[in-house]
């Protein structure tokens, strides 16, 4: 599967699971649960993804050359 595609769906799925485990948690106000929720999912996917990053960057740079 592209590294692109499956890096992008893991973020989206982490963004989910952060709005839903923030909205569990009693964060319901719309906008600052979407602020949150980008936040912690960033952090998160800078943690748990960096296999994912680094195929993709891989694939990236041998389509450069």
């Amino acid at each position: 599967m592209h590294p692109a595609f499956v890096y992008s769906a893991s973020r989206l799925g982490l963004l989910l699971v952060s709005i839903g485990v923030l909205y569990l948690l009693g964060l319901r106000e719309p906008f600052i649960l979407l602020v949150a929720a980008f936040l912690v999912s960033g952090v998160v996917s800078y943690v748990l993804l960096s296999k994912q990053r680094d195929a993709l960057s891989a694939r990236i740079a041998k389509n450069r050359e």
